[in-house]
């Protein structure tokens, strides 16, 4: 029972980063960083030795809405070079770099903006044809008849 306490008790501590038992590094990075954390391990032979923890990674995340883009593991940078291209990405537009959620935006908001410029096209059009209709409903003005033009004299006639 008392081992047990012991064991969560020191559970705690690790977890806080605290743990009392002194162990030597078997690397030569002698700082507590977050790249050199060690926990403690006792061996069948009664050696308490450093076991590394590899820091966690966040992942590829969206681009957009800055969410991790659910389908791709989440590795160090490293560990990315081994996979195959299929477990890097997600088999649709825009695959490894947006979640679907905006990628169903952008596809929605571009049809939106193409339908857009064909109403202003139509519109446009609309207003021309109504412009040529009403020109020639118009009634036509009544040009004023211009006085014949009398004959210059020549210069050199006397």
């Amino acid at each position: 029972k008392r081992d047990s306490i012991n064991a969560e008790y020191m559970g705690l501590f690790y977890e806080m980063g605290l743990d009392t038992r002194r162990i030597t590094y078997r690397r030569r990075h002698s700082y507590r960083t977050t790249t050199n954390i060690a926990k403690p391990v006792k061996t069948p032979g009664g050696v308490l030795i450093a076991h590394y923890h590899k820091k966690v990674s966040n992942g590829p995340s969206c681009g957009d809405c800055k969410q991790p883009i659910q389908g791709v593991p989440h590795l160090r940078p490293r560990e990315y070079a081994r996979l195959s291209r299929r477990q890097k990405h997600v088999s649709r537009a825009y695959g490894g770099s947006r979640c679907a959620t905006c990628v169903r935006n952008r596809i929605v908001r571009s049809f939106l903006i193409e339908e857009q410029k064909i109403v202003k096209r139509f519109v446009k059009a609309q207003a021309a044809k109504d412009a040529i209709a009403a020109k020639a409903a118009a009634p036509k003005k009544a040009k004023k008849p211009k006085a014949p033009k009398a004959p210059k004299a020549k210069a050199g006639s006397a």
